[in-house]
């Protein structure tokens, strides 16, 4: 596809838009010589998200350059990163990913044809391949494994074996798929230099490392697939859609952490050329930018409104869903999807003796109401000398009245107008004739002094938004938790602050859409 280009040109339209090029005069040299082989490797873990277009669009613009391209189906990775993918759901994951990365790339006109897809087990469980992954092991340190993959590897307050090996494994596989570059997240970039430093080691040559930015989700942080409110699902329909964008994070004139501006950089331009700004003819009628600089000019100056640049990009992402949409209903997709995907919520937890069909009966976190609230006053308690007042709103109509001791550790001023955590369907009740209409949730270490902390919910948190467990965001909390069934005391003992000062319930990460709940300083407390 690249006959027509020089080998400057070809370069140019390889590393546009990239954030670094690690060995840039490598590529340049192979460029001179021959075509350039790259590999993109994928984990195979959470569902892929509209963020995925953007490797998408770089892997169109290698074919456009004469790049022959690999793409890896990393299954192995996802079960090596703390179990992302379980075991038995590991081919189910692969084939998922395989029908909707060939569907990505099928709906922006990349012919298949001139891609290799491979998959990991394929080639990383071969003797030769193993004894690499010994020999690698005897020369990499414990610090060196770790600090690679800290931005990459889930990071849990007590860390498996196989996320140290994962960083190695994705060096190991630049030599077997024999290619002279991988391309990825700059989240990888330790990663990349951890293969720099010690492929050569074991007699391989070292490899050039292409990096795109990490897009903002919408929310304005990264978008995962562990949060349900960052990133649209590359199957969610024109309402959901709608719906997700319209809450997205879009400040007027801020270029910053833009989502929604993100993805028509990384995204639209590069497929289409140019973007077309859609809007009532009394506000001057459509715009069409055939350079993104102008498109972030004009919004930066308020002369376009994040309500007509959502709706464009809506419009224009639409186009793209809807054949991977249509391809996605057939009845064996259909079921994939769900064999794959099963809801977290409605795993049973139970054995003998559990009551069927009813998530009424299963032992999940998301059956918690947890909710970020705000302190508007403390008062103290009219009648016991220990306990206080403090009203808190949590977006609701009226603000909710909860009595604690909290203020024991806490200054009154300290509390006042903080963000805190609340649980919201605990059975009220009453602390000296008053009625306690939540509960606070801190962190604490037993001991003299006993130490407490209030939760910290991320920067930017409004009152009501939802606190969820990673893993478990599409479940429904009870209207009101039965205290005969002591669900709050059987969830609350595997709460924990882990050694990152993050809340967790079970080493998955409390979060809200804006990220994850913190602690300042009670590292390993228990949360109640």
């Amino acid at each position: 596809m690249g006959e027509q280009l020089s080998p400057e040109e070809k370069y140019n339209l390889i590393s546009r838009n990239l954030q670094e090029v690690l060995g840039e005069e490598k590529v340049k040299q192979v460029l001179q010589e021959r075509e350039l082989k790259v590999y993109w490797g994928t984990a195979t873990t959470g569902k892929p998200h509209v963020a995925y277009f953007v490797p998408m669009s770089k892997i169109a613009d290698f074919l456009r350059a004469g790049c022959e391209v690999t793409v890896l189906f990393a299954d192995l990775h996802a079960y090596l990163d703390n179990m992302k993918a379980p075991w038995e759901l590991l081919e189910l994951r692969v084939k998922y990913y395989e029908h909707v990365i060939k569907a990505m790339l099928e709906s922006i006109g990349v012919p298949l044809e001139k891609l290799r897809f491979i998959k990991g087990t394929d080639f990383q469980l071969s003797r030769e391949y193993t004894l690499d992954v010994y020999r690698l092991s005897s020369m990499v340190t414990e610090h060196d494994a770790k600090k690679a993959g800290a931005e990459v590897v889930k990071q849990v307050e007590h860390p498996l074996l196989s996320g140290l090996l994962y960083p190695g494994l994705q060096a190991l596989d630049e030599e077997y798929l024999k290619v002279d570059a991988q391309f990825g997240g700059v989240d990888q970039r330790k990663i990349f230099t951890l293969a720099e430093k010690y492929l050569p080691s074991l007699g391989y040559a070292k490899r050039a490392h292409l990096m795109n930015p990490m897009v903002p989700g919408l929310t304005g942080a990264k978008m995962s697939s562990s949060e349900e409110e960052s990133k649209i699902d590359l199957l969610d329909s024109k309402e959901d859609v709608k719906k997700k964008l319209k809450k997205a994070f879009c400040e007027p004139g801020n270029i910053q952490n833009n989502g929604v501006l993100s993805f028509v950089k990384h995204v639209l331009f590069p497929l289409r050329g140019g973007f077309c700004i859609k809007r009532d003819p009394k506000w001057g009628g459509d715009k069409i930018y055939s350079v993104f600089e102008e498109v972030e000019k004009d919004f930066s100056e308020e002369l376009i409104h994040p309500g007509d640049l959502k709706a464009s990009v809506e419009a224009a992402l639409n186009e793209l869903l809807e054949p991977i949409r249509k391809k996605f209903q057939s009845p064996e997709l259909r079921k994939l999807t769900n064999s794959a995907y099963p809801d977290p919520s409605k795993t049973k937890t139970g054995g003998k003796g559990a009551k069927a069909g009813g998530e009424e009966d299963e032992l999940v976190p998301s059956r918690l109401d947890i909710r970020v609230g705000k302190v508007i006053s403390v008062e103290k308690h009219p009648d016991a000398d220990s306990l206080y007042l403090e009203r808190i709103d949590v977006g609701e109509p009226e603000p909710r009245t909860v009595v604690s001791g909290l203020v024991a550790y806490v200054s009154q001023e300290e509390l006042q107008d903080r963000a805190v955590l609340l649980l919201c369907n605990l059975k009220p009740q009453k602390m000296r004739g008053i009625e306690s209409q939540a509960m606070l949730l801190c962190a604490s270490i037993e001991g003299e002094p006993r130490r407490v902390e209030p939760l910290d919910p991320p920067e930017g948190s409004s009152p009501g938004d939802r606190v969820f467990v990673e893993g478990y965001e599409s479940g429904k909390p009870d209207d009101r938790l039965n205290p005969k069934k002591k669900v709050w005391e059987k969830l609350q003992v595997d709460l924990k602050v882990s050694e990152e000062c993050v809340a967790q319930w079970k080493d998955r990460h409390l979060m809200t859409k804006l990220g994850q709940i913190t602690c300042k300083t009670l590292k390993g407390g228990n949360i109640s």
